[in-house]
């Protein structure tokens, strides 16, 4: 991995634990650095495992309205104009084992689908936690998740504020099938499961976003956190994480910046 500032044509970013630790509650310092990089005009991609509407509110809430890639991957779409740039998402059979290994465990994730409404669908007794399951609203289905993942195009798995137990065995046991990520969860407590398609990860909808704007992949300044941004700080020509992250995402860092809550994202100013 080059560490040279001097050439980047892309800054990307995570969001939870990245950009913000929660989104009702940006620093100052971080929400005036993001207006100041969309000002000067600096390419900006977001790369999240939030869904599409979980991740253009809060942004437009913020004064932004960049692309992104949600779902760790799966999907691209600029948060303005609703253009897609990447379409990605789990071939029938790898969605049918996924489904059977978190039945295995006693757990019923939430199946996101590429679909306008509703994008997520649930069973009658969803095991993730109730706040997460309420912030869906109206964009949440009720269903057999065996119906919806052979007759949906299935993008995503998840499920948040479950045992750590729990949350690692299911990881382990979906490792061969698919790319699970497990980690604490910052909003609910307990730890998060989301699972992408196999050898699927953020930086497949980072490359189709350079392909799609003419930029150089090997130009980009990558932030992350969390072990679903491994592969995008292993692949960035300038990787950045908070100093609070994974320890996996800091043996990756070329530079080590201040924690979400206290607005460290500001310092990739810095950087660029």
């Amino acid at each position: 991995m080059a560490d040279s500032t001097s050439s980047i044509e892309l800054i990307v970013t995570d969001l939870d634990g990245t950009l913000w630790e929660h989104p009702a509650s940006v620093p100052e310092r971080t929400r005036h650095a993001l207006l100041e990089v969309i000002h000067e005009g600096i390419p900006l991609l977001v790369a999240t495992g939030r869904r599409v509407v979980s991740t253009r509110d809060p942004l437009a809430s913020l004064g932004a309205t960049p692309p992104a890639v949600v779902l760790n991957g799966t999907l691209g779409v600029d948060l303005g104009s609703g253009e897609r740039f990447h379409v990605g998402g789990f071939e029938a059979t790898d969605a049918t084992n996924v489904l059977a290994v978190f039945a295995d465990h006693g757990i019923e994730p939430c199946v996101y689908v590429d679909h306008e409404a509703p994008s997520v669908w649930v069973s009658e007794m969803p095991s993730t936690h109730p706040a997460h399951l309420a912030s869906f609203g109206d964009d949440v289905g009720a269903a057999a998740l065996a119906d919806i993942v052979e007759s949906e195009a299935v993008l995503a798995f998840g499920v948040l504020g479950v045992p750590e137990e729990v949350a690692l065995a299911i990881g382990s046991a979906i490792g061969p099938v698919a790319s699970p990520h497990v980690a604490p969860d910052r909003q609910y407590g307990g730890f998060t499961v989301t699972v992408a398609p196999p050898r699927q990860s953020k930086w497949d909808g980072i490359a189709a976003f350079c392909r799609s704007r003419g930029l150089d992949p090997g130009a980009v300044l990558a932030a992350g956190d969390g072990p679903n941004d491994l592969e995008m700080l292993e692949h960035a020509a300038v990787a950045v994480v908070p100093s609070d992250a994974h320890q996996d995402a800091l043996a990756l860092a070329d530079h080590v910046i201040g924690a979400a809550s206290a607005g460290g994202w500001a310092d990739i100013l810095d950087l660029v």
